[in-house]
């Protein structure tokens, strides 16, 4: 009688486990493709509804869930369905031209998820420890993502102008990081921002120097970030004075992406550039044909 009433509620507790699943993807997906307007609606309803009921904790388990969620399988969900679409109604010439766009809009939205969730856990620190800090960060967060997010989804239209901005916001959220350990040095003349410039590639740069570069080094570093135009061509560099590069190791994931996207850009027109300079660190060199934006 034990051994059936025990097999009853393993069967019972399966069931159960197997709805929960079914619960969880459905909310995973809905939050994927759900409109960032009514994902806000959502979180602001549920602080409202749990603070009434003096409960606000899970009204906050689930802001932080459902943005990560969305910040890291949004893009990817929206690139699956374009690639499924391409893949079924285009004809030869065209599935080549939108595959093309997909390997692009893959390539764009490789963001550090590390980055998204160790702000979140720094503001969470903040608002005990420094809570006017905490409300620095926070807004430099907001126009990070304000920034990021519809450039990771652009089709055209970028600039160095707004790559500059996205940059600027992530810098500022990494010097909240790293404090005095993180100096900051932007070289670049107004007339390029409206220079065409490839999305994300300029953030890449930049986490790429600060991960490989001054995180290493205890003193920690500057970053320069420079542009100028050389006859006919756009080159933006990113120089940190950190512990240096050795240009005979194997790159990594995001030097390798900036080299694919050129490609698939501008072929053999463009290139990236990586140096040793002599007195120490490293600069890597982005090279692209050089384009006023009403040329573009």
């Amino acid at each position: 009688m034990q051994a059936s009433q025990i097999n009853r509620t393993l069967d019972s507790l399966r069931e159960v486990l197997k709805e929960v699943g079914k619960l969880w993807w459905a909310f995973f997906d809905w939050v994927a493709v759900v409109d960032w307007r009514k994902l806000a609606v959502t979180w602001l309803l549920a602080f409202v509804f749990l603070g009434m009921l003096n409960t606000p904790e899970p009204a906050v388990w689930y802001f932080f869930l459902s943005f990560g969620i969305k910040v890291l399988a949004g893009g990817k969900r929206r690139a699956d369905l374009v690639a499924r679409d391409a893949t079924l109604k285009a004809d030869v010439a065209t599935l080549e031209r939108r595959l093309t766009e997909a390997q692009m809009a893959a390539l764009q939205a490789q963001v550090e998820p590390h980055f998204l969730f160790n702000t979140l856990a720094l503001i969470g620190r903040l608002i005990e420890t420094d809570p006017p800090e905490a409300a620095r960060v926070h807004a430099h967060l907001i126009a990070y993502l304000r920034s990021a997010l519809p450039q990771m989804r652009a089709s055209g239209g970028a600039t160095l102008g707004k790559q500059l901005e996205l940059s600027r916001a992530y810098l500022a959220i990494m010097q909240a990081r790293m404090k005095e350990r993180l100096a900051v040095r932007f070289e670049v003349p107004d007339f390029l921002g409206s220079s065409p410039f490839p999305p994300m590639m300029l953030q890449t740069l930049i986490e790429n120097a600060i991960k490989h570069g001054l995180e290493p080094k205890i003193e920690g570093g500057t970053i320069t970030v420079r542009a100028r135009v050389d006859g006919a061509t756009l080159v933006v560099d990113v120089c940190d004075d950190g512990v240096g590069i050795n240009l005979h190791a194997d790159e990594g994931v995001g030097l390798a992406n900036i080299r694919e996207r050129l490609q698939l850009l501008y072929g053999t027109q463009a290139e990236l550039v990586i140096e040793a300079p002599p007195g120490g660190g490293a600069c890597a060199s982005v090279r692209i044909p050089y384009k006023m934006m009403e040329d573009a």
